[in-house]
């Protein structure tokens, strides 16, 4: 109602000199204030072309009013007031996450961050099946974030207090990846000096998670299958057959349908493994999400790294809602960890970002010879953790948030001199 109202509703600015001679105009303002109002400039504010609102210029003078360049002056600060409601707003809502991101996080839960309609039918697939003991089949590209579906279903499964073991199919030859999977006994080949358990048997009453399923041969393929049909297995040069109660999750970024069409993969486990699939979406298909994640994101290597950063600026959201994310979550958290790392910022800007995304913003590349790349940074954190801990390889990864096992083969993977006085414990 009322000249707010109006404009509003017409998305259109509005000047009128006498406003006496306008029925838009409510005068009970004036009676209340004891202000005479003579003119009023009323023009909409707008947020990526929606009407969020109307900032209204009251005057007692009429001839002001009809200067154009007071108009444009009015139309700018709406501009610049509906940014700071949308940010405002935003912020709002991000603490509103956050402190379900808390709640979350201290009850040790996986936390899938996220509320666009496409992360909310994962959720509740996620919650449908989880009680069950069926097989799930988890599709995506890679980095986006299908290791913590599986372990989210886990954990609202009825085997949420037996273990939840992950094997990355794709990190091991054909000839350890069977023994990992599967055990060995004594003797079964060279240097196999004692019987190692495998995976489906150390988690037996639990969950195993088979990341990159699409690589396994066909030799493992087949022991699988049996398994999946019989739940019973043989370990690597064994002859007693074993039972294993485990529900399996596995994932894959390949199309399995076309690698059982080339004779890749096999029919039949496909079909015993594609019981429930669960299809992850890419982030630039879930772009409302980025905001939530960057701050999560902010927040997380805050208390890991303690660095104070407050939060992501708008105009740096703006660019990394716009970036097209190939490597999607992942390298969006790789992007925040990046800017934090080297600029210490109290909150990261647009030129803290990588020059590509910028790019992708504005065009044209912006020169950034001096930053060194992410694998540089990963390097010095990890030389810093294990200086930190004493070459102690167990507290550097518990100070870096990260698996011993991951530690050492980004170590072996980025030459990481270790002492030879550091423990390996």
């Amino acid at each position: 109602k009322g000249i707010v109202g109006w404009v509003i509703a017409h998305d259109e600015a509005l000047v009128i000199p006498d406003v006496s001679q306008d029925p838009r105009f409510y005068s009970q303002v004036d009676e209340r204030t004891k202000f005479r109002t003579q003119s009023v400039i009323c023009v909409p504010m707008r947020i990526k072309g929606r009407v969020v609102g109307a900032l209204e210029l009251v005057n007692p003078d009429r001839q002001l009013l009809r200067d154009e360049f007071i108009v444009s002056v009015v139309e700018a600060y709406a501009s610049l007031a509906a940014v700071a409601i949308e940010n405002a707003r935003l912020y709002d809502r991000l603490q509103l996450e956050n402190q379900g991101y808390r709640r979350v996080l201290k009850g040790g839960e996986t936390v899938i961050v996220g509320d666009s309609p496409a992360i909310r039918a994962v959720l509740e697939v996620i919650e449908r099946v989880a009680p069950a003991v069926t097989t799930v089949l988890i599709l995506g590209e890679s980095g986006t974030g299908k290791e913590l579906v599986a372990k989210r279903i886990h954990e609202l499964s009825p085997r949420r207090d037996a273990p939840f073991i992950a094997v990355h199919c794709a990190a091991l030859p054909e000839s350890l990846l069977e023994s990992e999977l599967f055990g060995h006994e004594k003797g079964a080949f060279t240097g196999a000096s004692s019987r190692k358990l495998g995976r489906f048997e150390l988690a037996h009453g639990g969950t195993i998670f088979l990341d990159e399923i699409g690589e396994l041969s066909p030799a493992i393929q087949a022991k699988l299958l049996r398994l999946l049909q019989f739940k019973e297995f043989e370990r690597v040069g064994g002859t007693q057959t074993l039972h294993a109660d485990v529900r399996i999750l596995a994932a894959t970024n390949r199309d399995l349908r076309r690698e059982v069409e080339k004779g890749h993969f096999r029919e039949d486990l496909y079909y015993r493994l594609n019981v429930v699939p669960i299809t992850v979406p890419p982030l630039r298909e879930r772009r409302e999400d980025i905001p939530l994640l960057a701050e999560f994101f902010v927040q997380r290597f805050s208390r890991r790294l303690g660095i104070p950063t407050l939060g992501v600026s708008a105009e740096a959201l703006q660019i990394l809602s716009r970036y097209h994310w190939p490597g999607n979550v992942r390298e969006l958290e790789n992007v925040i960890e990046r800017a934090m790392v080297l600029f210490r910022p109290n909150w990261i800007e647009p030129e803290h970002l990588p020059p590509e995304l910028r790019q992708g913003e504005f065009g044209s590349a912006e020169t950034d010879s001096d930053l060194p790349p992410l694998w540089q940074v990963e390097r010095r954190m990890i030389l810093r953790a294990l200086e930190d801990t004493g070459w102690n390889q167990s507290a550097a990864a518990r100070q870096l948030g990260i698996s011993r096992s991951r530690l050492r083969y980004r170590i072996k993977k980025f030459r990481v001199p270790v002492r030879k006085g550091g423990s390996r414990n």
